[in-house]
């Protein structure tokens, strides 16, 4: 009987990232090609296949590591590594559902900035991954996960530029200071599940070195 091949969870990780990456391009996509809410239909299709795929291989590093004699990293780790990046697919999912299920008539000015720190977000994300396989040995890992916290922050203070101009340039349409207050803040939950799973990667790092 032939040698069963080892499950590459690094290997798994990469492709979460990957997806990461993909859906962050869709969310642009949807934003630089809105018309009008009833036009989503095919966006969100995209969205759910790509968050469908990032579920995939979810359920496949889950179900490798509850049988795997022995892991790369601890067990607790790669699960929640594997659902810290499985969020941030969800999350920019559920954003471009929001665009649909609250009717938006106008794309705000400030969703696509937020929508591009997204998805550097997750491309920095994807670069350390690309290395994380080598962090006990790399030199640039440590700041690659600086750079997605980086781009954590300037969403943050993007965030409360955005929610104080609604509060202020908009305050007298209460519908769209609400609308808008609360897809903004699932674009800022993007970035902060991109810095969690960042900063799961460092504590992994911390706990082998």
């Amino acid at each position: 009987m032939g040698k069963k091949n080892k499950f590459d969870y690094f290997a798994a990780f990469e492709k979460q990232t990957e997806v990461a990456v993909r859906e962050a391009d869709l969310l642009i996509e949807a934003i630089d090609g809105f018309t009008e809410a009833e036009a989503l239909g095919n966006i969100m299709e995209l969205a759910h296949t790509i968050e469908h795929e990032g579920d995939e291989i979810n359920h496949a590093i889950l179900k490798t590591v509850a049988t795997d004699f022995i892991t790369p990293i601890d067990r607790e780790d790669i699960i929640g590594l594997a659902h810290a990046l499985d969020n941030i697919v969800d999350f920019i999912e559920d954003v471009m559902q929001r665009f649909y299920m609250y009717d938006v008539h106008f794309m705000h000015n400030d969703a696509r900035e937020f929508a591009c720190l997204i998805k550097k977000s997750c491309m920095a994300l994807d670069t350390a991954m690309e290395d994380f396989r080598n962090f006990k040995k790399s030199k640039k890992f440590k700041q690659l996960i600086i750079d997605v916290n980086t781009y954590e922050e300037e969403a943050d203070q993007h965030f409360m530029n955005a929610i104080r101009k609604l509060h202020t340039v908009d305050r007298e349409n209460p519908m769209r200071v609400l609308v808008w207050t609360q897809i903004f803040e699932r674009m800022e939950k993007c970035c902060d599940a991109c810095e969690h799973a960042a900063d799961t990667m460092n504590t992994i790092l911390l706990k082998n070195v």
